[in-house]
């Protein structure tokens, strides 16, 4: 793990795989994120097995939630993640494509920003199970700045298939 100086930062970033043995790739991406400059891994959640939201025709995802605490300015964070991503192979070719790993800043402490670049909490975040289930596993008590308590949306998810990984 990275050495983190100066003020320190709490984030949480969501990962996904679809392409290229997931698994593996969502793993490698988890020790990625512990050589991410001025941050430290505090933990990653266990992996689930996802439905692709919003997509057909495309292989399950495989997901986790990461904690870092970092000094990285919130968009300086969001760099260090997109070159995590193109490590790994990343292209945005289209939305939804399929991917060998993305990256989503969903929470830095509770810093709302609506940026052409980054947009905090994630905006969606609140309605993915894939997010919310992997999150409250690593912290049952977070809040979303404008939607509360992330346990709340359970129920908002609750029809989404995802299932949590062993091993």
């Amino acid at each position: 793990m990275t050495a983190v100086s100066g003020a320190s930062h709490l984030a949480f970033v969501a990962l996904g795989a679809n392409l290229v043995d997931p698994v593996a790739q969502v793993r490698a991406a988890g020790a990625a994120l512990a050589s991410v400059p001025e941050s430290s891994l505090l933990c990653i959640s266990s992996m689930y097995r996802t439905a692709p939201v919003g997509i057909r025709g495309q292989p399950d995802f495989i997901n986790a939630v990461a904690a870092l605490t970092t000094a990285l300015a919130a968009e300086k964070l969001l760099d260090a993640l997109f070159a995590v991503e193109r490590r790994f192979g990343r292209r945005r070719e289209f939305r939804h494509a399929p991917r060998t790993l993305d990256l989503d800043l969903l929470l830095y402490d509770q810093l709302v920003v609506d940026s052409p670049r980054l947009s905090l909490p994630h905006p969606r975040m609140h309605l993915r199970a894939f997010v919310v289930a992997p999150l409250l596993e690593i912290a049952p008590q977070c809040r979303i700045p404008g939607r509360g308590s992330a346990a709340a949306w359970l129920p908002a998810v609750s029809m989404q298939r995802i299932e949590r990984l062993t091993g």
